[in-house]
């Protein structure tokens, strides 16, 4: 399905939540305020590594407005939070290990008030060696920044004889990519609203993308009950994994349990940048090797993550790179070894792609390499490795059969793009070049064997007479409302009027899993294949009561319950509404189950995966280095389409994402210290860098029996883009770039910038004329 023109049909639907989003009449969980409330700001460390000594508020107590000052002192429970590893500690007790790190919290009349109470706030701390750097934490003297040391995690693989296979490769390159530390920038900064309830409870308004596993944490850190925490969590303006782990939280409850009244907090930008998290830098070497015909034979790999001060979620993500090192390819022998190592730098952990991104821009780069070395199409090299139907996962494990990467790589051949002639030269710029390249990705969902990843839905006929369905995944942008309602309407055939969606309420909706690694939209579909059939037998059944008619020919439909008659017409029985009411027990169905998962124990392995293909074309500007991508052609495989806009959607704007964290996007950090804390200085793509033609070829079909269905398509339109980009700027200028972003200063150093061009041609026309 090409899903660039759309039509005004269904089931091209306007979101839901649209109107009131881009109107600015939405308000989101950070807009919210209460009568008598209270604002909440936090003290960061601002040193990178310290011994913390002492900590004296007494003179900012004493300021008028202030409500209370909190420390390390002042936490009943877990001094410490982490959805993997609690390492990361509310407040500091003994030791600083970065500059966001919290030192205490202030509440106060108003925010101005709780701004100046924070300079008040006296911290004495003996500054330690700074560790900035992966290799500077791994030497044999660096001090150790958590107890178990500074590697937080190391995941190996190896399978084949990887030294013997190179022994017997015709060509091999080795090579090392570097990745940038990426920012996720959501618009909505990190904040929420505390309230603390006449009953004991607390309700905690904050944007999350797991509100039950939030809830988990602060009763941890509050020693609190769960059932007494009601955190409300949707929607959310943007996440893109940066808000799946604590941030604002811990302090705002603290604070609304001590004073009684509501707090608000809110991160400014500047705040945001230092105390959230980022995409994992990561160093990457890989040695690949290839036969005479071209078939991959071995391939090393090894992985140095930067996952900053705390573990957040560094382990899985070094998993994912791992594993994805391999993508959709066959071969033999492989070896790979990866470190997430702690430093004084900021905290990174999970973004868009989750690892992935990093390992393919390198394993891409490999094989342009090694197709530039027996002067073979990069295309057709990857066509002669690409993994078959039903060959086993990247790291050996049982998959749902996958064919994928075909398809999308044939979709790229059959582009125009890839069709058309290279033009190298414009001859009205001549300092301008062109380039096209292309990459291929292999992307698993779902957080992968060996860690729970439970899912679950509720359905009823309400008392207003709604369907009404509930989840606990959370609305951030992704267009989730929407495509609910498309399966709701498929399923039932009913008005959007006689619907109920609710989401992210962990009063009001069952555990559905984390809102992230592309799962939801899976999730949601399953959710509703176990539920529809038990529920409408309830809900015929008790028509058949009410009415006598057969079960068998009854139909849901608009506003009510429909009979299908002898003429194949369809005649109105009763409404929902009329239904709910007659109801002594309420209609409703629930469901539990497990994302699919391989039965291998094969650490963080997935079962399910999805496919991405990209076909780019680029400008260079040979006198400023600079880089603009023109065209991009999109193919994915990850089964049927649920709602072609939030697809299309989502495919543009991850690879809008993608083009930032190839081009412009690098949080850059000096001695540990943030160096673009705004974004007058961490430059994002806008309007002006979208490619002029963007298509995206959306691939439906999934291997015959294949039961799993439809894939979610959150993360798989960002990571392949880069390996993309690169190509074609080495095809338009002969540099290959092994560091992102690109820089216009390595654009042409070294490679074949305007003037070497036109030496060269003055030179050939000189040898012409001379010879």
């Amino acid at each position: 399905m090409r899903l660039n023109k759309p039509t005004e049909q269904y089931p091209w639907k306007i979101r839901p939540d649209g109107k009131a989003k881009v109107s600015g009449e939405l308000h989101y969980l950070t807009d919210m305020t209460r009568e008598n409330m209270l604002y909440g700001k936090v003290l960061r460390s601002g040193v990178a590594h310290a011994k913390l000594v002492d900590v004296k508020t007494g003179e900012a107590e004493k300021l008028p407005g202030v409500k209370a000052i909190l420390t390390h002192k002042d936490v009943p429970g877990l001094n410490g939070f982490g959805i993997a590893e609690p390492n990361q500690p509310v407040f500091c007790d003994r030791l600083i290990r970065y500059e966001g790190d919290a030192i205490a919290v202030v509440a106060a009349e108003t925010l101005e008030i709780a701004e100046e109470a924070l300079a008040l706030i006296h911290v004495d701390y003996n500054e330690l060696p700074i560790l900035d750097s992966p290799e500077k934490a791994l030497e044999p003297d660096a001090p150790s920044l958590h107890k178990e040391g500074n590697i937080l995690h190391e995941r190996d693989y190896k399978r084949g004889n990887v030294e013997g296979a190179f022994n017997r490769c015709a060509h091999t390159v080795e090579e090392t990519y570097e990745t940038p530390r990426q920012m996720h920038v959501y618009m909505e900064t990190e904040g929420g609203l505390f309230i603390p309830e006449k009953n004991g409870r607390l309700t905690v308004y904050a944007p999350t993308q797991h509100g039950y596993k939030d809830r988990m944490q602060l009763a941890r850190i509050l020693n609190m009950p769960v059932d007494h925490i009601r955190v409300v969590s949707s929607p959310i303006g943007g996440s893109f994994g940066g808000k799946d782990e604590l941030n604002v939280q811990p302090y705002g409850a603290l604070l609304a349990l001590r004073c009684g009244k509501p707090i608000k907090m809110h991160y400014s930008r500047m705040e945001s940048v230092i105390a959230g998290l980022k995409r994992h830098p990561m160093k990457i070497t890989m040695k690949t090797g290839i036969d005479h015909e071209g078939k991959l034979l071995a391939h090393r790999v090894s992985i140095m993550s930067d996952t900053g001060a705390y573990a957040t979620l560094g382990g899985p993500v070094l998993n994912f790179a791992v594993e994805h090192s391999v993508g959709g390819y066959v071969i033999p022998n492989v070896e790979i070894s990866g470190k997430a190592v702690y430093t004084n730098n900021g905290v990174s952990g999970e973004f868009r792609g989750f690892g992935g991104n990093q390992v393919t821009f390198a394993l891409e780069g490999q094989l342009d390499r090694l197709a530039e070395k027996i002067a073979l199409d990069p295309w057709e090299l990857r066509r002669r490795n690409l993994r078959e139907l039903h060959d086993p996962g990247p790291l050996g494990q049982q998959i749902a059969a996958n064919d994928g990467p075909l398809h999308v790589w044939k979709s790229i051949k059959e582009s125009p793009l890839y069709q058309s002639e290279k033009e190298t030269l414009s001859d009205n710029l001549p300092w301008m070049r062109r380039g096209k390249g292309m990459a291929l990705a292999m992307h698993g969902s779902g957080l992968g064997y060996g860690i729970p990843d439970p899912a679950g839905g509720k359905i009823r006929l309400n008392d207003e007479g709604k369907i009404e369905v509930a989840f606990g995944h959370e609305e951030f942008g992704q267009g989730l409302l929407s495509t609910l309602e498309l399966m709701l309407l498929d399923h039932f055939n009913c008005d959007t009027d006689d619907l109920h969606i609710m989401i992210g309420d962990t009063d009001n909706v069952p555990e559905s899993g984390s809102s992230t690694a592309s799962r939801t939209t899976n999730m949601v579909w399953r959710a509703l294949q176990n539920m529809k059939k038990p529920f409408l037998t309830e809900l015929f059944s008790k028509v058949h009561e009410l009415t006598g008619e057969d079960r068998s020919q009854l139909m849901t439909g608009k506003k009510g319950v429909w009979k299908r008659e002898r003429d194949k017409s369809h005649r109105f029985l009763m409404s929902y509404k009329k239904l709910a009411g007659a109801c002594a027990d309420p209609i409703v169905c629930t469901t539990e189950f497990h994302y699919p998962v391989t039965p291998d124990p094969v650490l963080g392995g997935h079962f399910l995966y999805s496919s991405t293909a990209v076909i780019v074309e680029v400008e260079v500007n040979m006198l400023t280095g600079r880089v603009r991508v023109t065209r991009a052609d999109h193919a994915v495989a990850a089964g049927e389409v649920v709602n072609p806009l939030g697809y299309l959607g989502q495919i543009e704007g991850g690879s809008i994402m993608a083009l930032g964290f190839t081009m412009t996007e690098d949080a850059i950090m000096c001695n540990s210290q943030y160096m673009t804390r705004n974004l007058d200085t961490y430059l994002v793509p806008t309007i002006f860098d979208v490619p002029d033609i963007q298509n995206v070829d959306a691939i439906e079909e999934l291997p015959e029996g294949d039961t799993f269905g439809p894939r979610g398509v959150g993360e798989v339109g960002s990571v392949a883009l880069a390996p993309a980009i690169v190509s074609a700027v080495k095809q338009a200028t002969g540099k290959w770039i092994t560091k992102l972003p690109i820089s216009p200063e390595e654009v042409l150093d070294g490679g074949e910038g305007f003037f070497s061009h036109c030496f060269k041609d003055s030179s050939a026309r000189e040898g012409k004329e001379t010879g």
